[in-house]
């Protein structure tokens, strides 16, 4: 059931989802969302700080002694076509929020809305983060580079879900989100005239060698058991059809659920690389970008979080346990370092709102998003407001931790 407090919000709500849907911008580049944010701050006389270019951090301590709470919502669209037919289609040509972010920044402003008016009610601290660039998998590690999580003890993320319909949830213990690895390889060799192949060093060949052996190594090298993809999306050479290319370059992903797998399979790709491109005389460079490490809810502080997500919704409306997505999601630099849970809402009421995520028709109900902003509002309930009775030391927080603070220390 949603609140009168949380229904009392719905024209914002919708109101505010909708401008940010007609106008998306793409990661790094939220400049004006971030502008949007801050004026919507400013009403609510919350303060906040810049974290990069584009992210906000806003704070709201309480005149209590409490843990720190940290709610996040990423911010930043997507480069594709808007094809929704809706007066709130994007205006920005080639862009559009096809993952729900929009939704995410109208729910927790909503919520920033819930928490100034009980101010007085706060325990601890609360943190709101308004994180950029989380489709690239930069944004959130700025807010750990920043320090912004040394002192939080929870933190909690939610995000829409057009596989899921509208009034039920999922929130499911231990890894639920793939890990995600962006790696180019490439390939030096050296020009010739196509007649005369044997004076160059065709990075072409050599290129096209490498992405047919890669797609070996989950197949000979992985357990079947075990799951792993290991995509390449792009690969590139050459300048004319009768010059023997002296530059190729591919592009791929690597998603795994196993940390020890990920390095095994990364060292393989980088020696594989450079190997073949040996055999034919070429050279091969290999660079990985760390997007995103597996995401792993909190086994105890997911089970409470179950707790409050039934109480709203039903049992039968709240699912506990699935298969894990090879999605990433890199709210999971935030867990890495504190107990954290991770939170999918449904959206989803009927064709147009079914499509699936990054999708040009994409589209939801945002009845979905006044469910997202009762459960920030109810965990705030259970961690941040009214009779905060909570036992710091249950699942082993920070401020009660002194051996943990130290252990991340080297981290930051």
């Amino acid at each position: 059931m949603i609140s009168k407090e949380v229904l009392d919000l719905k024209d914002y709500v919708v109101e505010t989802r909708r401008y940010l849907h007609k106008n998306p911008e793409v990661s790094l580049k939220e400049y004006k969302t971030s502008a949007f944010i801050k004026g919507e701050l400013d009403k609510l006389d919350i303060e906040y700080v810049n974290v990069g270019e584009t992210g906000i951090l806003a704070t709201i301590k309480g005149k209590h002694e409490g843990p720190t709470v940290f709610l996040r919502a990423d911010m930043d669209a997507l480069p594709l076509q808007d094809k929704i037919e809706k007066d709130y289609r994007s205006i920005n040509e080639g862009v559009s929020h096809g993952c729900g972010h929009d939704a995410h920044v109208a729910g927790l402003l909503a919520t920033a809305k819930i928490i100034a008016k009980r101010k007085d009610e706060i325990k601890g601290t609360v943190k709101l983060c308004f994180q950029a660039a989380e489709e690239i998998g930069r944004g959130a590690k700025e807010f750990v580079k920043a320090g912004h999580l040394k002192d939080v003890d929870y933190a909690f993320g939610i995000h829409v879900a057009s596989s899921l319909p509208v009034g039920k949830v999922a929130v499911v213990p231990g890894a639920i989100n793939a890990s995600c690895d962006i790696f180019k390889i490439h390939v030096k060799g050296e020009s010739a005239h196509g007649s005369r192949p044997d004076l160059g060093k065709d990075a072409l060949l050599a290129a096209a060698s490498i992405a047919v052996e890669l797609q070996n190594i989950v197949s000979r090298r992985v357990s079947p058991l075990d799951s792993v993809v290991l995509t390449l999306g792009k690969l590139n050479a050459g300048t004319a059809y009768n010059i023997i290319a002296n530059d190729g370059y591919i592009e791929g992903t690597l998603r795994t659920l196993d940390q020890n797998i990920r390095e095994k399979i990364l060292k393989k790709i980088e020696l594989i690389s450079k190997n073949i491109a040996e055999v034919h005389d070429c050279e091969a460079e290999f660079e990985n970008y760390n997007a995103a490490s597996i995401l792993k809810n909190d086994e105890k502080l997911t089970e409470e979080v179950q707790k409050i997500a039934k109480k709203i919704l039903g049992t039968e409306n709240v699912i506990t346990a699935g298969k894990p997505s090879l999605g990433a999601e890199d709210f999971s630099e935030f867990t890495n370092l504190v107990k954290g849970t991770f939170i999918n809402v449904g959206t989803s009421s009927c064709d147009a709102t079914s499509y699936p995520h990054h999708h040009e028709n994409f589209d939801l109900d945002e009845e979905g998003i006044l469910y997202g902003v009762e459960l920030f509002k109810n965990i705030l309930e259970k961690y941040s407001l009214k009779e905060n009775k909570i036992d710091l030391e249950k699942f082993g927080t920070n401020k009660k931790s002194k051996n943990k603070n130290k252990s991340l220390a080297g981290i930051w």
